[in-house]
């Protein structure tokens, strides 16, 4: 993403600086191409804008990577077995922070509406654990092996883990 709006800035800066009597557009065998030559002022100038940009976002960069943290759960698949149709089944995922910052789950997000997870809503100190409930409950007319992903997102250096959870419905 950074690099993208590098060179987006980049580029709209280079054309509104351009000098237009130095600008060609040729057609060569059905061929069209484009030259747009910028005097040595403005690319300076653009040389130094860009460069100001760059450090204010490794500056961003730094300040966001100072928050991050790190987590580990205690299992990453729960298996519920065999269960009855339309009962509901819970279970929770203990959920440590083995990082230094506090752990911030932001969201946490199954794959259909028969997962049901509940999220910690205080931030996990350092060291700390807490837990995501999950309640599975098949729809009607549901059976057979069911395993659905639960999406954790936290302010980890990889924003988004998975939890899964299986049952077969008889």
């Amino acid at each position: 993403m950074k690099k993208i709006v590098v060179s987006l800035f980049a580029l709209a800066a280079l054309i509104v600086s351009c000098n237009e009597s130095e600008n060609t557009i040729k057609s060569v065998d059905g061929e069209v191409t484009s030259t747009v030559i910028a005097d040595s002022d403005n690319e300076a100038k653009l040389n130094e804008e860009l460069s100001d940009f760059e450090k204010e976002e490794a500056a961003r960069e730094k300040e966001k990577q100072s928050n991050l943290t790190s987590l580990e759960f205690d299992k990453v698949l729960h298996d519920f077995g065999d269960v009855q149709p339309e009962v509901e089944n819970t279970t929770s995922f203990i959920v440590k922070n083995t990082g230094n910052k506090p752990l911030i789950i932001s969201d946490v997000s199954a794959t259909c509406g028969c997962t049901t997870p509940k999220k910690p809503e205080a931030p996990i100190p350092p060291g700390q654990s807490d837990e995501i409930m999950v309640t599975f409950k098949s729809k009607p007319g549901q059976k057979n092996e069911i395993t659905k992903t639960v999406t954790v997102t936290a302010n980890t250096a990889d924003k988004v883990h998975k939890v899964d959870i299986r049952a077969f419905v008889k």
